[in-house]
């Protein structure tokens, strides 16, 4: 696989983890990294207007075979934006022009994407705050020769926001696990209180954050042992959305992580992780953002998907708010992992209006953005249509690929079809499609409470009649939870659910019935944005790790502790021991016994040497840990 690292030149820290109440706290601001031209308004002018003036505009240009980025009339590009075409392969295009009306003409690259079917006009310095720019070029075709022109609105960065936080938990002995095999692993303790026969196959897959202690990415069994966990740093980092996907034809382990220090940028970032923990790709946002937590999916073209807060002045005084307010432009990337060049954006300003949102704007400024929209999931539909959710319209919206315009949506304020009984959500979470066609939510239901409990809904849509049905409802039963951030719904292949509750630290899975199966949770003070539960193998290059103590009033018999962190074909561990590293005579077998395994060491005295062996479950040696002098 290749090895790379995709550039991104953008500063929101923070925000991506308030994914909480209603109102948007100040951490959107200066989101875009890039200087930009200063704002040409004065100090006591109104916000630009940020809303383009006609919503839902096609951005499929040269009858539909040209999508461009940013989009037609769009208010909100970037000033360090690409000028994306897709649908044409680059050498397609030519005479590209791009005139700001304050930064003048620009020169450029034209860069193609390394799937082959467009390009990126990468300018050679960044556009003026607030100046519209115009665009034309000729895209050449079947001997026939075509017009591109268009042109954008650079939006107005915002810079009166202030990020914020409160302090982390007190440590407390139950909240974190210890390892004598391996001291520098304290993730947070995990108790498994219902597991009953009938589970889908696959390791749990969550990535806490919030409590004391170490945060990152955390694989665990069935009985909730730790099979892999990999601490951040520097403390407080935080990882989301931890998972396996399929890249360049190969399981990976993707997360995103804030922050991600790697090639000179210390910013919001994606993680790629092959099968041996080694590191494949650090993915980058495009155009001076930065992605956040809510979503990284990798598509079969091997492209990533990714979910883009960022901050700009907006005049909200025709929606009822302030005319000198911010508002969170909540947009969505499709990123060349090869290249880093942007392939594709859409933004929910330019599609869906403000006052569609369930969230008041009454209180929004310059300091404190309007998250009207709040995109938290994107799935991709077997068309290739985007099915993107947004927490504060209460509604998902099926997104043309091609022409980026929503076709309908489910939900809200203006749902295209007629929402049965049950089946409206609020400030739901992660919309997703089934193999059967219907349509999961994670329906939060809170913050401020609707329903009485978060649930899992699926709903069946009737395109003819244009209705929403309620099929599938799981709630947790026994202690009823309310998330009033974050959560996931994964169905699994036996029709099962894999539940995340998100700011409630409970993961559990439910059957096709309705069963619950499976329940387990985190210490209060922890948080996992998504839980999954997927196949892995993991074989990581380094060696087990290995603890021993000499006999002792304490211990009158000599014990190692045995660990590999990540190894996923461990059953057993086999204990040699001799009066040097290089003498040593195996012992006892044990089979493997959560994350750490204790062995026995009869006979055993101060000063002989000890060596624990991983064996598969055929009984061959896969790893042994370095000598240790007891």
């Amino acid at each position: 696989m290749s090895r790379h690292a995709i550039r991104v030149r953008a500063a929101l820290a923070g925000l991506a983890l308030l994914i909480g109440a209603g109102a948007l706290v100040a951490l959107v601001a200066g989101c875009s990294g890039s200087a930009g031209a200063d704002s040409p308004r004065s100090a006591n002018a109104p916000s630009p207007p940020c809303a383009p003036a006609r919503l839902n505009v096609s951005a499929s240009l040269a009858a539909s075979q040209v999508t461009v980025s940013p989009g037609p009339g769009t208010r909100d590009a970037s000033a360090t934006t690409q000028i994306s075409m897709l649908g044409a392969p680059a050498s397609a295009l030519s005479h590209l022009h791009v005139q700001g009306a304050r930064s003048g003409s620009h020169d450029g690259r034209l860069q193609a994407y390394s799937q082959g079917d467009g390009a990126s006009f990468v300018p050679s310095k960044q556009f003026a705050e607030g100046e519209l720019v115009s665009v034309r070029g000729e895209l050449s075709s079947a001997g026939r020769t075509t017009a591109l022109a268009w042109s954008f609105t650079v939006a107005v960065r915002d810079r009166a926001g202030a990020a914020g936080g409160s302090g982390r938990p007190l440590p407390h002995p139950a909240y974190y696990q210890s390892f004598r095999s391996r001291t520098d692993l304290q993730p947070p303790t995990v108790t498994v209180t219902a597991h009953t026969a009938g589970t889908a196959p696959g390791d749990l897959f969550i990535a806490p954050y919030s409590g004391p202690g170490q945060y990152g990415p955390m694989i665990l069994d069935e009985s909730g042992s730790m099979i892999w966990f990999k601490p951040l740093s520097p403390a407080g980092t935080r990882a989301a959305d931890f998972r396996v996907q399929q890249y360049e034809g190969n399981p990976v382990l993707t997360w995103w992580q804030d922050p991600l220090t790697a090639n000179g940028v210390s910013k919001a970032g994606e993680v790629i992780l092959d099968s041996s923990y080694r590191q494949v790709a650090i993915v980058r946002a495009g155009n001076g953002y930065q992605p956040d937590l809510h979503e990284f999916q990798i598509t079969p073209q091997d492209t990533g998907l990714i979910t883009i807060y960022n901050g700009i002045d907006c005049d909200l005084s025709h929606a009822g708010g302030a005319r000198k307010a911010a508002v969170a432009d909540t947009l969505l990337q499709e990123i060349d992992l090869k290249t880093g060049l942007v392939r594709f954006e859409w933004h929910s300003l330019d599609h869906v209006a403000l006052s569609d949102s369930y969230v008041s704007d009454a209180r929004s400024s310059e300091k404190t953005p309007f998250d009207y929209f709040h995109i938290n999931s994107i799935d991709v539909g077997a068309a290739g249509d985007l099915l993107v959710d947004a927490r504060n319209t209460w509604a998902a919206y099926d997104v043309d690929r091609r022409s980026g315009q929503v076709r309908w949506q489910l939900g809200g304020k203006h749902s295209s079809y007629k929402l049965g009984h049950g089946t409206r959500t609020a400030f739901q979470h992660d919309a997703r499609r089934r193999a059967d066609g219907t349509i999961t939510f994670f329906d939060n239901g809170a913050t401020p409470a609707v329903h009485p409990q978060s649930r899992v809904i699926a709903v069946k849509l009737d395109e003819q009649r244009r209705t929403a049905t309620l099929v599938r409802e799981d709630d947790h039963p026994g202690k009823p939870l309310v998330a009033g951030s974050q959560g996931n719904a994964q169905t699994l292949a036996d029709g099962a659910l894999m539940v995340g509750w998100g700011e409630v630290p409970y993961l559990s899975e439910f059957s096709a019935g309705g069963q619950l199966l499976f329940d387990a949770h985190l210490p209060a003070p922890y948080e996992s944005y998504r839980a999954y539960r997927l196949p892995w193998s993991g074989h990581p290059t380094d060696s087990p790790a290995l603890a021993a103590l000499a006999p002792s009033s304490t211990y009158p018999v000599a014990t190692a502790y045995a660990s590999w962190n990540g190894a996923t074909d461990v059953s057993s561990w086999r204990v040699l021991t001799g009066p040097s590293a290089s003498s040593l005579t195996a012992g006892a077998t044990t089979p493997k016994a959560g994350f750490e395994t204790t062995l026995s060491l009869p006979g055993a005295r101060a000063g002989s040497y000890v060596q624990a062996q991983a064996l598969d479950a055929s009984g061959t040696v896969i790893g042994a840990s370095p000598a240790k002098k007891l």
